[in-house]
């Protein structure tokens, strides 16, 4: 080539370099055309003879590969990595690098020059080793379990009921009422045949008895809070994100071995599925536990977080960054990383944490992606932030843009404060403890969040609209991991009421989540009463609070009872899953305050209960008389007072009593 286009050539390259730099900080103008690699081969290519190395770094000048005999410590060897095509570079290493742990670094823009980063971590890592210091070269065939193949649950019918149980792994199993040998494990929870000191089911067993049919897992990937370490370490729910596509160590019995983590986690989902349960996995692409020093900044400065106008990282998750979904190759992650899960650890649904941050395109590239996988896959999330975004709300994932996503359903928070009172205010009642002014939120929810013309929506707390096209995309719930528990919610706002009222409460508040058209969704031990001992904020507490204690099965065996009944009527019977809720359910006029009727027609839908009629009684001044519609026929029981009924007794058209506090189901 003639000097004077080897001068042309390196003016240019030089004047590219200049601009990536001056863009990254904050000199020229915002936009640039970043790369993007499309290729499905970032991070880790293994085979015993082969490894290839990728990331995507498009502002660097060199890049380097650091391969270990160590999880942390030691002295590690050097590899030049070489560029590739789209800002990705590249090394391959022609040996077995099975077992050895390995980092990146690059030499990336800084102020008005160049330095090398810190070493950090692959963001496609599918292994690490303590507490995510390095990423692991693992051959993931030889972790899968017995049966793994074989043990994937069928796809079934997209429309089949969904009743959702929220559950964190160490919670299940650290009390020693749990019966549960491998205690705060992946493992303890796979394990069968555990009872509480009374002889009741728990863990695995219990949720089989109770059921549901999905299981949601608060975070189990590598998250920052944890400390692998140690032999106890110290609670966390996960909301960290340390590395998205790696399982975390503290559930797994062994943390030296990076395969250990991989394998167990198996093993309980395969354990699951052999019970016909479905696993939902709890997921936080929102942020990520690390910021300037997360492998994503240290990587690609000014690309991966949302920036605030004045160049400062935006912080709608309050956890100190924000992701930028909308850009290309944190999409690609994004998607890559849920498809990872679905084909590697089978899960079969996700719960998107601060989902209003993510941008609408986003999620719908993700519904149509993972729809093409598994059509029957569960995804739902939080429909909003815990702080302003610069992204525009039209662009977000938010509860009220719920009708542009792609059958992706958003938790109903207008249904929970109806029933209980405002998370924001812990003595504020709800419906069930005496608050009659909430009646629109309630019907707001029994309807699924869709247009119903007997609402007045502009008397429903939060949303003065229907949001929902389907009542499956609102998420029926009365509580969950944050804030308080259910109980010791209605211990504070109804502190004045007997413990034997708050029970009825508790049990009304649960049989309107469960005859809701929306989802229901439990927290775990709400059906028996669970209390975190009034603490509102469990996230870092230690397992006193967290633990759940199974005996109360045992002491509440009613309330475990009229749940189970509910659960299995919303399994059989169609008119708990209406798709037009608006045509076929009509609300009771001109009733009492604090009483709530509605008649559900099934007629047309294949069922045999052709007609339905649910009374809430929210009341506590003694029985209320109700009259059912007048109907040609009988109408039989299957909830008569919040207790299991099922048909015992004929309830001809007329006027029945019902108890305070009580919910009644009849059918013709």
């Amino acid at each position: 080539m003639p000097m004077r286009c080897l001068s042309f050539l390196f003016s240019a390259m030089l004047l590219i370099n200049s601009l990536l730099v001056n863009i990254v900080w904050g000199q020229a103008p915002a936009k640039v055309q970043w790369p993007v690699y499309s290729q499905k081969d970032l991070g880790v290519s293994f085979s015993p003879a082969v490894t290839t190395f990728k990331i995507w770094a498009p502002l660097a000048k060199a890049a380097r590969l650091y391969l270990y005999q160590e999880p942390t410590g030691g002295q590690g060897r050097q590899l030049d990595m070489q560029p590739g095509n789209d800002g990705c570079w590249e090394v391959s290493v022609q040996e077995n690098c099975e077992g050895l742990y390995y980092s990146f670094q690059v030499f990336n823009p800084s102020g008005p020059g160049y330095t090398w980063s810190q070493e950090v971590t692959d963001p496609y890592a599918v292994a690490t080793g303590v507490n995510g210091v390095r990423a692991a070269i693992v051959d993931l065939a030889k972790t899968d379990p017995p049966g793994w193949d074989r043990g994937r649950l069928p796809i079934g019918p997209t429309n089949a009921p969904v009743i959702l149980y929220e559950l964190h792994i160490r919670d299940a199993s650290m009390h020693t009422s749990s019966g549960i040998d491998q205690k705060g494990k992946y493992l303890g929870l796979a394990e069968t045949g555990t009872k509480n000191r009374f002889g009741a089911a728990t863990g695995l067993d219990h949720l089989v008895s109770l059921g549901v049919t999905h299981v949601h897992l608060l975070p189990f990937f590598d998250f920052r809070s944890s400390d692998e370490s140690v032999a106890s370490p110290p609670y966390n729910w996960g909301y960290d994100p340390l590395h998205y596509n790696t399982p975390e160590g503290t559930f797994a019995t062994s943390v030296s071995d990076p395969a250990a983590r991989i394998r167990e986690l198996k093993q309980l989902i395969l354990a699951f599925h052999r019970k016909g349960l479905k696993v939902v996995m709890d997921v936080v692409y929102n942020h990520t536990g690390l910021t300037e020093t997360s492998n994503f900044e240290q990587l690609v400065p000014g690309y991966y977080f949302r920036k605030t106008a004045d160049g400062k990282f935006s912080n709608a998750s309050a956890c100190g960054n924000e992701t930028a979904s909308e850009q290309p190759m944190f999409r690609k992650l994004m998607l890559e990383s849920l498809l990872f899960w679905v084909k590697e650890y089978h899960i079969d649904g996700f719960r998107f944490d601060l989902m209003g941050i993510h941008d609408i395109s986003t999620m719908n590239e993700i519904a149509s992606a993972l729809r093409q996988q598994r059509p029957d896959i569960l995804l739902y999330g939080e429909g909003w932030t815990a702080g302003s975004s610069p992204l525009p709300d039209s662009m977000r994932a938010l509860k009220g843009q719920v009708r542009h996503l792609d059958g992706i359903a958003v938790f109903g928070d207008e249904f929970r404060d109806g029933i209980k009172g405002s998370v924001f205010d812990f003595h504020q009642p709800g419906f069930v403890s005496g608050d009659f002014d909430k009646l629109s939120s309630i019907k707001f929810g029994l309807v699924g969040g869709v247009t119903h013309p007997q609402i007045d929506y502009s008397k429903v707390n939060y949303s003065k609209a229907a949001y929902a096209t389907s009542p499956r995309q609102m998420i029926a719930y009365a509580d969950c991991h944050d804030n308080h528990t259910l109980w010791d919610r209605l211990s504070l706002s109804a502190s004045s009421y007997s413990e034997r009222e708050r029970k009825k409460m508790h049990q009304l508040a649960l049989a309107m989540v469960l005859t809701s058209q929306g989802t229901p969704f439990l927290h775990a031990g709400s059906e028996f009463l669970r209390s975190k001992k009034g603490n509102e904020n469990s996230y870092n507490a230690p397992d006193s609070i967290n633990a759940i204690d199974w005996d109360l099965i045992s002491m509440h065996d009613d309330v475990v009872a009229m749940v189970k009944c509910l659960i299995a009527m919303r399994k059989t019977h169609s008119a708990f899953k209406l798709a037009d809720p608006a045509s076929r359910i009509r609300f009771g006029k001109s009733l009492p305050d604090g009483l709530i009727t509605v008649e559900i027609n099934a007629k047309g839908l294949g069922d045999t209960w052709k007609r339905v009629f649910v009374v809430y009684n929210g009341r506590n001044d003694g029985p209320m008389t109700i009259t059912a519609p007048q109907q040609k026929g009988k109408w039989w029981s299957y909830l008569w007072s919040s207790k299991p009924d099922q048909g015992k007794y004929v309830k001809r058209a007329g006027s029945f009593v019902v108890e305070p506090l009580s919910c009644s189901i009849l059918y013709q």
